[in-house]
């Protein structure tokens, strides 16, 4: 029968590695100590490590550190790394040893084992070796943090373009809703007047603005600390290794890169991804809001305020035939409570590295990377399935409006605020339109110029609320009036 397991040794003794796993000991010694969530690491990871190693081949190589045939070899197998043909074998949890030198090794060890196969040799052979070769001039702690970086990076155009469909479309609704107008509410209770569209407008811009908070947190990522090596000293590196590692990974990867000014500091310290963090959290608050107000206006359709009319995309309900729900606003608000809490582990793994070292790297990784791919999922979805389709109530929104008192506020620069008060109470008292109230009073000669004393017409009090778009526009309505 055959084995289904080959023997590995590293320097704390023998190892049973499955057969034909590319990765070796130390890799599954990691399996074996941490059976955690069964998650995996993410692609943009895996791409980023997989560029490490073969920009460090490439410069180790050209310093005359590492001989051109097994620098070849490892450029090849890491190049296979990056486009995705071994991605099965990255299996560490990422719960696991801090800093994250599971993840490295695992790395490490598929490059070597890939390596020696390209050389004809067997897995496990080691003809190119982990640490030697693949590891050489490297270290954990500048690998790992250099490809969080890197893999926020990867997908930041994703991640930028997916947040400019949604605002596209948040700014076509404003465009196409200009015409309506409805009442506003502030406390959720009944305000002046807004036009439908100067809501949308409004949400296009908030997402706008976020974006370019996450495009600019992401330059932080941009300063790499490769080339600190364990400590931020440099140690086992060239002293050009740092900046020409720099260039080739912007080489390769087409990516804007700088060189740290200070490897110390890039190795410490998590504050950039953790900047890079709070602009997508952000971005969720932002859109958790935005998804309660598309709720809220959607609401009904008979016994809510059913301004809007979202695109029915599924049944509702199990029970209730013809009920049709917001399912991509609440989907969207879901994945956007995940988002939030993400963050708040990147802010709290970020606080907790001591001395020359953060230990929380992995879950950072991790945590990043699954915000990115969460977010971009949700914002696509909810923009096409959702935002896209969103269609006004002309009827509704106008309706609620006429019955608001609240447009009494128009009045106020010729009556006065305590007169519209009154106004209000009585409207509200009698069930009917403050328009109604106010032009009966009108005629009867009892509603005065706060400022002259002089009875106000019915004319004056029809001329503020004949267009009550212009009432959405600002300035003084009406201000001129004094009786006749």
């Amino acid at each position: 029968m055959e084995e289904t397991y080959r023997i590995e040794r590293d320097s704390l003794g023998e190892v049973h590695v499955p057969a034909k796993a590319l990765y070796g000991a130390q890799t599954q010694r990691a399996v074996e100590n941490f059976p955690i969530s069964g998650r995996k690491p993410y692609r943009a990871f895996i791409w980023s490590m997989g560029l490490i190693k073969r920009a460090a081949a490439e410069v180790n190589s050209a310093l005359g550190l590492l001989d051109p045939t097994r620098a070849q070899a490892i450029v090849q197998a890491a190049t296979e790394v990056m486009e995705g043909r071994w991605d099965d074998q990255f299996v560490v949890d990422p719960f696991q040893a801090g800093a994250g030198t599971s993840h490295n090794m695992n790395t490490n060890e598929v490059i070597a084992n890939r390596a020696t196969l390209i050389l004809g040799g067997n897995l496990g052979e080691y003809r190119v070796h982990p640490n030697d070769h693949v590891n050489m001039s490297q270290s954990t702690n500048d690998t790992i943090p250099t490809a969080i970086r890197l893999g926020c990076l990867w997908r930041l155009d994703e991640l930028l373009q997916t947040v400019d469909e949604l605002t596209h479309a948040l700014h076509e609704k404003a465009v196409a809703f200009d015409n309506i107008v409805k009442s506003g509410r502030t406390h959720l209770q009944d305000a002046v007047p807004v036009r439908l569209g100067q809501e949308f407008g409004a949400y296009a811009r908030a997402v706008a603005r976020d974006r370019e908070r996450i495009e600019r947190a992401a330059e932080g990522l941009r300063r790499l600390g490769i080339g600190g090596t364990a400590t931020g000293t440099g140690l086992n590196a060239h002293p050009e290794y740092h900046p020409r590692m720099v260039a080739r990974l912007s080489e390769i990867s087409g990516l804007r890169l700088y060189t740290s000014d200070d490897l110390f500091e890039s190795m410490q310290s998590m504050a950039d991804m953790a900047d890079f963090s709070a602009s997508m959290r952000t971005l969720a608050l932002t859109l958790t809001r935005i998804a309660n107000d598309i709720r809220l206006l959607s609401s009904g359709p008979t016994t809510g305020l059913d301004e809007i009319r979202l695109p029915p995309v599924q049944p509702g309900s199990s029970i209730m035939p013809g009920k049709v729900n917001p399912v991509l606003a609440e989907m969207l608000n879901m994945a956007m409570y995940h988002i939030i809490g993400l963050d708040t582990a990147v802010a709290l793994a970020s606080q907790a590295g001591q001395l020359e070292l953060n230990v929380m790297m992995p879950i950072i990784a991790h945590d990043l990377f699954e915000m990115m791919h969460v977010m971009i999922g949700a914002v696509r979805a909810f923009t096409r399935k959702c935002v896209v389709g969103i269609q006004a109530n002309r009827e509704k929104a106008e309706g609620w409006l006429a019955r608001n008192p609240i447009l009494v506020t128009a009045l106020n620069p010729l009556i006065g605020y305590m007169a519209g008060a009154a106004l209000v109470k009585e409207a509200m008292s009698r069930n009917l339109t403050i328009q109604e109230v106010a032009l009966e009073k009108a005629q009867k000669g009892e509603l005065h110029h706060k400022d002259t004393g002089l009875p106000l017409s019915e004319e004056d009090i029809r001329a503020v609320f004949r267009d009550l778009r212009r009432l959405t526009e600002g300035g003084l309505v009406g201000s001129s009036g004094g009786g006749g």
